[in-house]
């Protein structure tokens, strides 16, 4: 399953999705996201994942991030949330070289 957000509006993930939902003291579903940012400096792309959107994209606004310090602001041009870390692999690796892996 995955969740599209572009820009700003989010899907959150359904309740039959959440792990131990209903259950007193359970810890929400973890989504992965395969996310690409544009750099406003350049106009140029980066693809990454991660499981927490926002505090990755401050983190490359804030130089946190070797490989696009130089190139910042950037702002989240696209993403998609995947349920699995492996489905969210694939993904990023398609997107960046384009190829699948089984």
């Amino acid at each position: 399953m995955r969740i599209i957000r572009r820009g700003s509006s989010v899907v959150p993930a359904p309740a039959c999705r959440q792990a131990g939902a209903g259950r007193q003291g359970a810890q929400p579903y973890k989504m992965h996201y395969v996310y690409i940012v544009q750099s406003d400096k350049d106009g140029g792309y980066y693809t990454g994942l991660t499981s927490d959107l926002d505090r990755r994209v401050r983190e490359h606004n804030k130089s946190d991030t070797k490989s696009t310090r130089s190139r910042k602001p950037w702002r989240i041009v696209y993403s998609e949330a995947y349920a699995t870390l492996k489905e969210a692999r694939a993904r990023e690796k398609y997107l960046k070289v384009g190829l699948v892996e089984n």
